[in-house]
């Protein structure tokens, strides 16, 4: 989603790791586009960009039973993916477990 690698020290000083600058702005709502790779600016619309940022912080939870294993990890790719192509007719059932994240206003 970022397009940046996890560490990289040629980036300015808070932002060498990816999963320590990105969690505070994955968690709000606002701050998403931040985060979001420019290359693909205008391919995804801001529901999409909140379950992914969702998704991501489930994944970076400290606590193991929070953290979705990979299988669910696809399948909810895979629904987010197929519910884009499908978004032309708007009858895309949404995924429960893409249920609205705690994203801060």
């Amino acid at each position: 989603m970022s397009g940046k690698r996890a560490l990289d020290d040629n980036r300015p000083s808070g932002e060498h790791s990816l999963v320590e600058w990105a969690k505070p702005l994955l968690t709000n709502k606002h701050k998403i586009s931040q985060v979001m790779d420019a290359r693909i600016e205008g391919q995804y619309s801001k529901r999409e960009a909140k379950r992914i940022a969702h998704l991501a912080i489930q994944c970076l939870s400290t606590e193991q039973k929070l953290r979705p294993n990979i299988n669910e990890v696809v399948r909810l790719l895979e629904h987010l993916h197929d519910s884009k192509d499908t978004s032309s007719s708007s009858n895309a059932t949404p995924n429960p477990s893409l249920s609205p994240s705690p994203l801060r206003s």
